[in-house]
């Protein structure tokens, strides 16, 4: 006992660190509790940690590479433990090192241009700079203000993305911080920041440089302070990227990159809100994104050279595919071409407009769709900015695109000779030796028509031009309208999935919302289902084993039922039809065989027979046409009975089987001596002496009903002078009572089955 007693009251390994006489700061760093003890203000060692020698150590660990022969934890986990330290936001170590000069200048030597910039230790300071920036913002800044070299040192870092993510917190490009700060974080806007960014265009040659250089730049685009805003848009900004952009000497991934800034400064919330939101930005009717005029001017003043990298004529690189080569391949730089001009048709700009019809950019794009039949991405793209001409205003751009540009007369052709043609000058071959495959732009045509056929119900214009055409009428009659049946995904049998126009609703408003559905009755119903081994396949031994599980491997908790219910709403239809289908079918004796002791079936009968509390076996009982019914079962919940008006008592629990047959009227009952019996309302009475006879039955048995299986059939006959009952020993066979209710135990061997029908005869 004083031993368990002595082992409650054990202090903490910190704590004895911290009573010994001489102790260091790496015996607290290896101790593995330290971070806790941080976080919980550990007096004794916030007051230890806040000495400037212990600070300036600190320091050290996270800005200065360890020597080669020294220890792991000295590499890794002393540095660790330095960042967590100040991460850990006490405010009382974070103001020895904000407040001294000295420990700031140590921190930002990591940034000096001969200091070795390991990745590793760039995380660690990048936290620790960024920690101070969130929580000691003011004292920060002016550090920062005094020493602006600072900022054209982490300019030319940027390719690390830890120092990116300093940089673009530095300069404002965080809204809420911004916002509280504004006095502090304003002197930013004066400094040359974006140039000196833009400029890293042309003087780097790294893909990550541009990478991270436009990702600085969108996200000035999308939470700069106002005068960064007005600089990043101007027509001198975006002249000066695009020299950059367009430079031979420069690689693609400058062009991409620079690119994205333009189409952020088009459409800033297009990269927050990620693809999925876009594409339902772009399919959505009439939706356009505004931008600055002087922007979309600047823009225009390179979009001709951007033009002419479209032209894949003079290309010579062949990339082989599964299909056949490429010759040459799009590449990412055209790609992104189209892309920003999908996006500058949507900002609706006259100007724009104009100049891309006396460009030809349309007419050229529309090439490239067919030029490149299996490119998806190319696909998306320029089906977007063919909507967009055609939900545009302006009357003459869509006549462009009908007239010189012969998009229907184009969409004819592709539908028409859908192969691949085996022309060798295209930038498309198919393989040799093989047939040509089908073009992959069908289905994007498809919905390019169906979108021509909408808008000409409210464009006099478009639904003159079509109906001119009259090889467009008869496609439209003979192909599209059939080829749109078929993909109506209403009218599919096997259920409705989730078609592109049922994207933009939000998940509040799912169908399952709106349906009556008990989402903790059927995780309930699920629990049990699982636990009691229903839906397994194993042995009895496992199904047994199951009932000792934790609860906790079987439980199904809301959010389990609610992925459930998405499933049921995709077949709920389907399943309301089968339902009706099998009610109409359900198995009943014909009238005409009341009396005699023979039971006829024209088709199989499906029986479920459950041999144990834990309903895991089933069996198919098939009698031939003209033999007696060896076996009728019937399994349905207690707690399933339903009352006269039609409401529940209780919400089921398991699903009622029932056995199916060819015979007429679902009213009558089969009674254990083969006769038939005309069902009729039950009584009181009735309901009382079932009950008797279930007891007998519990008594001669040693089972219990729950045990047993139990058919109810509610006869709607009110005569009850046609209702026969047969009391035999229940031990021998079944037992019925008059309000149609059968109690049976499910015969092992045919011997069984045998006694059964005789005791019934």
């Amino acid at each position: 006992m004083f031993w368990r007693m002595a082992g409650l009251s054990t202090t903490s390994p910190v704590e004895t660190i911290l009573d010994k006489e001489n102790f260091t700061l790496e015996e607290l760093l290896d101790e593995d509790e330290i971070i806790q003890e941080c976080k919980a203000l550990n007096g004794r060692l916030i007051n230890y940690l806040r000495e400037r020698a212990q600070v300036e150590q600190l320091i050290r660990y996270i800005v200065e590479e360890s020597p080669e022969d020294s220890e792991k934890r000295r590499t890794f986990k002393f540095p660790f433990i330095a960042c967590e330290i100040f991460t850990c936001e006490v405010d009382i170590i974070l103001k020895t090192l904000v407040e001294d000069e000295e420990l700031m200048n140590l921190l930002f030597s990591f940034v000096e241009p001969e200091h070795p910039h390991i990745t590793l230790l760039a995380g660690y300071f990048s936290k620790v700079v960024i920690c101070l920036l969130l929580r000691k913002t003011v004292p920060f800044m002016h550090y920062i203000q005094a020493h602006q070299d600072i900022v054209k040192k982490l300019v030319d870092l940027i390719g690390i993305t830890s120092i990116m993510e300093v940089l673009i917190r530095l300069i404002g490009a965080d809204e809420h911080m911004y916002t509280n700060y504004m006095e502090a974080m304003q002197w930013i806007e004066g400094t040359d920041v974006l140039e000196m960014i833009v400029d890293k265009f042309n003087s780097s040659d790294s893909p990550e440089v541009h990478v991270n250089a436009a990702e600085t730049l969108c996200a000035t685009t999308r939470f700069a302070p106002p005068g960064l805003s007005a600089k990043i848009s101007s027509p001198s900004f975006i002249g000066r990227l695009f020299r950059h952009a367009l430079e031979d000497s420069r690689p693609k991934s400058v062009l991409v990159n620079s690119l994205s800034v333009c189409i952020s400064l088009l459409d800033p919330k297009r990269q927050t809100l990620g693809m999925y939101h876009t594409y339902n930005r772009q399919v959505t009717q009439g939706s356009t994104v505004t931008a600055n005029p002087e922007t979309i001017e600047g823009m225009l003043e390179s979009l001709s050279d951007l033009l002419k990298l479209l032209d894949v004529s003079s290309a010579e690189n062949v990339l082989l595919t599964t299909y056949g080569k490429l010759q040459p391949p799009l590449g990412k730089h055209r790609l992104k071409i189209v892309e920003f001009i999908s996006v500058l048709v949507t900002v609706g700009s006259e100007a724009a407009e104009k100049e891309l019809i006396r460009l030809g950019a349309i007419q050229r794009i529309l090439d490239l769709f067919f030029e490149y039949p299996y490119n998806n991405f190319l696909h998306h793209h320029i089906e977007s900015i063919l909507m967009s001409c055609l939900e545009s205003k302006n009357a003459p751009l869509i006549d462009h695109l009908l007239q010189e540009c012969n998009l229907v007369a184009r969409i004819l052709e592709a539908e028409k000779n859908n192969k691949l043609e085996t022309d060798s000058n295209k930038p498309t071959v198919p393989a040799e030796g093989r047939s040509p495959p089908r073009i992959g732009n069908i289905g994007h045509l498809t919905r390019i028509s169906n979108k021509l056929v909408q808008l000409g119900n409210s464009s006099s214009e478009i639904q003159a031009y079509l109906q001119e055409n009259g090889e467009w009428n008869e496609w439209y009659t003979n192909v599209l309208s059939k080829q749109n049946a078929v993909e109506n995904v209403y009218q599919w049998a096997c259920g409705r999935p989730t078609a592109l126009h049922d994207r933009t609703r939000d998940s509040d408003d799912d169908d399952y919302q709106d349906r009556d559905y008990d989402v903790a009755a059927l995780a309930n119903n699920l629990s049990q289902a699982f636990r009691y081994g229903i839906y397994s396949n194993d042995d009895i031994d496992e199904a047994h084993g199951s009932l000792e599980r934790d609860d906790e491997d079987v439980y199904f908790d809301d959010e389990s039922a609610e992925v459930v219910l998405s499933s049921l709403r995709l077949g709920d239809d389907q399943e309301r039809i089968a339902n009706e289908r099998s009610t109409a079918s359900l198995a009943s004796p014909s009238p005409n065989t009341e009396g005699d002791d023979v039971i006829n079936c024209s088709s199989d009968d499906n029986v479920v027979i459950c041999e144990d509390d834990d309903l895991v076996d089933t069996a198919t009982s098939s009698p031939e046409t003209g033999t007696k019914s060896e076996n009728t079962t019937h399994l349905m919940s207690e707690n399933s009975r339903e009352t006269g008006d039609g409401e529940t008592d209780k919400p089921p629990e398991w699903v009622e089987w029932r056995e199916t047959s060819d015979s007429g009227d679902p009213t009558d009952v089969v009674l254990p001596n083969g006769k038939t019996q005309v069902g009729s309302k039950p009584s009181e009475s009735d309901v009382a002496e079932s009950s008797s006879s279930t007891n007998e039955l519990e008594k001669n048995d040693g089972t219990s009903a729950e045990e047993s299986l139990v058919s109810t059939y509610e006869n709607p006959s009110s005569d009850p002078s046609k209702q026969e009952l047969d009391n035999g020993n229940p031990s021998l066979g079944p037992t019925t009572s008059s309000d149609g209710v059968m109690a049976e135990g499910a015969p092992e061997t045919e011997d069984d089955k045998k006694d059964v029908n005789q005791t019934g005869n």
